[in-house]
């Protein structure tokens, strides 16, 4: 059955190789698929909650339109890098600016849980990382896949997120980097 996939590169790093995976998930996926892909590098918008979520802040026109896309997503694709064991700041921030009360979840007087205004969507997220995947898992905790997963999509409403931990990157032969690639592809060719 055909899906809307939204895919989001989160390095704020011009052509990078989470990039690169991102397209290779989105073209594969366009064969069965209606697909749009968003990078990060290519917003403009300022990260900062200067005011936290005490003052309105005004939404530029780039996070506008990413709130649009997360609505019309049946499926998310996050393909971000970890750096010092957390998402990119300015990834952070996106989130900080988009997923707000009134978009992914709303407070309802007399209840301590918010309701998740994003409910029924699904995820995928797939994290680059220049630290062995199991020493991160098992040593660091997954601080960033539970940060957007847990906290973040499935606090909004989203189905728990499926998720690919792909790394050392930084020392990766040519043969490494492909296997991954491959599987973005077989991921995006089965919309998953």
């Amino acid at each position: 059955m055909a899906k809307k996939i939204l895919v989001i590169s989160g390095n704020p790093k011009v052509q990078s190789f989470c990039d690169h995976l991102a397209e290779t998930y989105a073209q594969a996926a366009a064969d069965k698929h209606s697909v749009k892909i968003v990078k990060l590098a290519e917003l403009h918008f300022d990260p900062d909650l200067t005011h936290g979520y005490r003052k309105h802040q005004s939404l530029e026109a780039d996070l506008l339109a990413f709130q649009a896309d997360i609505q019309w997503a049946e499926h998310v694709v996050i393909v971000t890098p970890i750096w010092w064991g957390g998402i990119p700041a300015k990834f952070k921030g996106l989130i900080d600016r988009t997923f707000l009360s009134g978009f992914a979840f709303q407070y309802e007087k007399g209840k301590s849980i918010p309701a998740k205004l994003l409910r029924g969507k699904t995820s995928r997220i797939i994290m680059t990382m220049d630290t062995p995947p199991w020493y991160y898992k098992w040593f660091q905790g997954s601080p960033a896949l539970k940060q957007l997963d847990t906290a973040t999509l499935v606090f909004s409403g989203f189905k728990r997120a499926k998720s690919n931990m792909w790394g050392p990157v930084i020392n990766a032969k040519e043969a490494q980097l492909q296997q991954w690639r491959a599987q973005a592809q077989q991921l995006g060719s089965l919309g998953l």
